[in-house]
């Protein structure tokens, strides 16, 4: 029996999800408050959960320091489900997930009894997924940590490209490879599952952090270059274009795609017909089997493709469909995928 502690402010929400989990005989709900403050005194009583589902702007005490302290007792994945607000610091939603959160749901603020009917079985799916997550906690938060840049090659046009698809715990992965980057890469792509509002963020985190690498967020029709790092946005599928000798980036708003956009498939997809040997992949963790598919096209196409192992993968679901499939020719560790990039 799966263990949840519910923490919101709205008793709407906090409602919601008790009718949600009434319906599942494999979850219970040891405990509800409405702010981190107060959950701490019902924590003495119950005990800890096996999964949070944390609110971010909250009475006495944020979800983002709530999340600090509880780790430092005891790492437990967290779902973070919020109505996001217009100008809200976009960094908060990043910062959660370098400190561990391991699903994003982005509420509606108002209709939520619609929400929770629409995306019932949706939300099932993710409760009892990132309940068995392995969590990572990272005991900083990466912001005005920046460093200065050191590229040493002229960015260039790639002839070579790099392809990386995740989603549940990728925003961690993704910054231990890129800051261990050789001071010369070819281009890399990435596509991370993550809501619209918060991907030019997370590539300006990252731009911050990275030596050896420009990070940016994808505008439609920039040049894959050398040293260079293209963060897909939320929102929009991303694929690949040849021009001549160049390889073009271009954002494409067509529906969903195995329930995601930006979806790993169509990028993967369109980098099997245009780079095709000339590629390396990899799909890292998350749930689903968004890229699996895409990295087999990559695979057939004479790239070399590779998947995160079970070990190290936060949620190794993705991974998993992908190496069953036959998409790739070996399940790595993060170290040994930095290994690999490096020799790119």
């Amino acid at each position: 029996m799966t263990k949840v502690f519910l923490i919101d402010g709205s008793l709407i929400v906090r409602n919601g999800f008790k009718k949600l989990f009434s319906c599942m005989d494999d979850i219970e709900l040891i405990g509800e408050a409405e702010n981190p403050v107060d959950a701490f005194d019902v924590f003495k009583k119950v005990g800890l959960p096996d999964l949070f589902i944390l609110d971010i702007e909250m009475s006495k005490m944020d979800g983002l320091t709530f999340l600090k302290q509880i780790n430092k007792q005891r790492p437990t994945p967290v779902i973070i489900c919020s109505a996001f607000q217009e100008g809200q610091d976009s960094n908060i939603l990043v910062d959660a997930m370098y400190l561990g959160a391991a699903e994003i749901i982005e509420r509606p603020k108002n209709n939520l009894s619609k929400f929770f009917t629409t995306y019932k079985e949706e939300l099932i799916d993710k409760i009892r997924t990132v309940s068995k997550a392995n969590i990572n906690y990272h005991s900083r938060v990466n912001l005005n940590n920046a460093k200065v840049k050191k590229i040493k090659h002229p960015r260039a046009a790639s002839a070579k490209v790099i392809a990386i698809g995740s989603s549940t715990g990728g925003v961690q992965i993704l910054e231990e490879i890129f800051t261990h980057l050789n001071s010369f890469h070819p281009g890399i792509v990435v596509v991370q599952h993550i809501p619209k509002k918060f991907s030019a963020s997370l590539a300006n985190n990252l731009n911050g952090l990275v030596v050896n690498s420009i990070v940016k967020e994808i505008e439609d029709g920039d040049i894959i270059s050398d040293n260079t790092i293209y963060i897909a946005p939320g929102g929009i599928h991303v694929e690949v274009e040849k021009q001549g000798l160049k390889y073009c980036l271009r954002l494409k708003n067509f529906p969903k795609v195995n329930s995601h956009r930006p979806s790993i498939n169509v990028l993967f997809d369109s980098i099997a017909k245009t780079f095709r040997s000339n590629a390396t992949g990899f799909l890292l963790t998350g749930m689903g089997d968004d890229g699996a598919k895409g990295l087999k096209n990559m695979r057939d196409a004479g790239a070399q493709t590779y998947v995160q192992d079970e070990k190290t993968s936060t949620v190794y679901g993705m991974p998993k469909v992908a190496y069953e499939m036959g998409s790739a020719q070996k399940a790595l560790s993060v170290s040994e995928i930095i290994q690999v990039v490096n020799v790119n």
